[in-house]
C-alpha cells in the first residue's frame, strides 16, 4: 500500500503535459481517455481478478502503472500520452477491486473479519501518508527535471511488484475450477454477478449512498485549490491547508472502528451530515471557516471508508467479490463525471462557493432522507 500509493506524477502531470506541448483543452480530453477507460474495464478488471486470482490481478496492476510511466516518459504526442492514461486506467482498475479482496479474503479465512474495519483504516492511514510524501517529493524532483520524476515512478512502479508476488493468496471457490471455455466462464460470472445484486438489494442501496457522498468529498477537495487561490493564498499556504486535511484524514481513519463500534449507524448520517455542511460553509467566503471545514469533511470521509468497505464486504460472495467491488468503483466514477463537470459549468455561471453551498444542502438532504427510509424500513422488520 505504502509503495504502490507513492504517486509522484499526481501533483505535476498536468504541468508535464503542458510542459510538452499540449494545451487544456487536450489535457482535459486526456482525462476524459482515463475515465473512459475506467468505466469500461471497470467490472471486466473485476471479473478477471475473481476468475484468475487477486494476486495475478495485482501483478498486472503494477505492470501497467510502470509502462504507463515509461511511456509519458519518453512521449511527445497526443496519441501516445492517451496510451499511457488508457494503460494507467487499466492498471488502476486491475487494482481497485482485487486488493481489498484480497485483504479481506485474507482476514475471512483466518477468522479475523471481525477486525477488518480496523486494519482497513490502518491501511487507510498508509495511503495518506505514502500520498502525502509523493506530493511534496514529486513537486521537488519536478522542480529539478521532470525525467527524474517520471524515472522514479517507474522505479517505484517495477518496486512495488515485490511485495505482490511475495504475498499468499488465501483459496476460494472460483467458477474457472467448474467450467471450461473462457466465453462461458466469463458469462457465468457476471449472471451470478448481476444475480446476487438483484437479490439482495442492501449492496446497490450501500453503492449507490457513498458514491454520491464520496463523489462530493472529492469534488469539495479538488475545487478547494481553486477556491483558496481565487481568496488570494498562494500554492504554499493551500498545500499547508491540503496538509491539514491530510493530517485530519489520517486521524478518521485511525478512529473509524473506533467511532463506529461506539456510536454503530449513526455515524454513516452524521459523518455524511458534516460533509455536507462543510459545503455549505464555503458560501461564507472564509478561509478560516473553509479550511476548518475541509480538515472537518476529510476526517468525516475517512470514518466512512472503513465503514462502507466493510459493509459491502459482509454481503459478498468470496467468489464474486472483486467484481462487485469494481462496481463499486464504477458507480463513483459515474458519480464524478456527472458530478464534476455539471458543477464547473454552474460555477462559471453563478460562481463557486454558490455551487459547493449548493451541493452541500442537496447532500444534506439526500442524506437525511436515506436516514429516514432506512430508519423506518428497520423498525417495521
Amino acid at each position: 500500500m505504502f509503495i504502490t500509493n507513492l504517486n509522484m506524477q499526481s501533483s505535476i502531470w498536468v504541468l508535464y503535459l503542458a510542459y510538452c506541448g499540449l494545451n487544456l483543452a487536450q489535457i482535459g480530453l486526456l482525462e476524459g481517455i482515463y475515465h473512459a477507460t475506467s468505466i469500461l474495464f471497470e467490472i471486466p478488471s473485476g471479473a478477471v481478478a475473481d476468475l484468475l486470482g487477486r494476486k495475478r490481478s495485482m501483478v498486472l496492476s503494477r505492470i501497467c502503472i510502470a509502462v504507463s510511466c515509461m511511456i509519458m516518459l519518453f512521449s511527445r504526442s497526443f496519441g501516445l500520452f492517451a496510451l499511457s492514461f488508457i494503460i494507467q486506467a487499466l492498471g488502476n482498475n486491475f487494482n481497485s477491486g482485487s486488493e481489498e479482496a484480497l485483504v479481506y479474503n485474507s482476514m475471512k479465512y483466518i477468522g479475523r473479519e471481525e477486525q477488518y474495519m480496523g486494519l482497513y483504516g490502518r491501511l487507510n492511514i498508509i495511503l495518506e501518508v505514502s500520498q502525502g510524501i509523493a506530493t511534496v517529493a514529486g513537486g521537488i524532483l519536478a522542480e529539478y527535471s521532470y525525467f527524474w520524476c517520471y524515472g522514479a515512478c517507474v522505479a517505484i512502479g517495477l518496486l512495488s511488484l515485490l511485495p505482490v508476488l511475495l504475498m499468499t493468496e488465501a483459496p476460494y471457490s472460483r467458477q474457472g475450477e467448474k467450467q471450461t471455455g473462457i466465453g462461458e466462464l466469463a458469462a457465468s460470472h457476471f449472471r451470478e454477478s448481476f444475480r446476487i445484486l438483484q437479490s439482495d438489494v442492501r449492496i446497490l442501496k450501500i453503492i449507490l449512498y457513498y458514491s454520491i457522498i464520496f463523489a462530493a468529498q472529492t469534488l469539495l477537495f479538488f475545487y478547494s485549490q481553486q477556491y483558496f487561490y481565487s481568496l488570494g493564498y498562494n500554492k504554499i499556504r493551500i498545500s499547508l491547508i491540503l496538509l491539514i486535511m491530510g493530517a485530519a484524514s489520517c486521524l478518521g481513519a485511525f478512529m473509524s472502528d473506533k467511532i463506529y463500534a461506539q456510536y454503530k449507524r449513526k455515524v454513516v448520517f452524521a459523518a455524511s451530515a458534516v460533509i455536507a455542511v462543510s459545503m455549505i460553509c464555503y458560501g461564507f467566503e472564509n478561509a478560516a471557516v473553509s479550511a476548518a471545514a475541509l480538515s472537518a469533511a476529510g476526517f468525516c470521509n475517512s470514518v466512512l471508508y472503513p465503514v462502507q468497505s466493510d459493509s459491502l464486504n459482509r454481503l459478498i460472495p468470496s467468489d464474486q467479490r472483486a467484481t462487485l467491488i469494481s462496481v463499486n468503483s464504477l458507480f463513483f466514477s459515474v458519480a464524478m463525471i456527472l458530478m464534476f463537470p455539471t458543477a464547473g459549468m454552474m460555477a462559471d455561471q453563478w460562481g463557486l462557493t454558490k455551487v459547493l453551498a449548493a451541493i452541500g444542502i442537496f447532500i444534506l438532504l439526500f442524506a437525511a432522507v436515506c436516514t429516514v427510509v432506512e430508519t423506518g424500513r428497520s423498525r417495521r422488520r
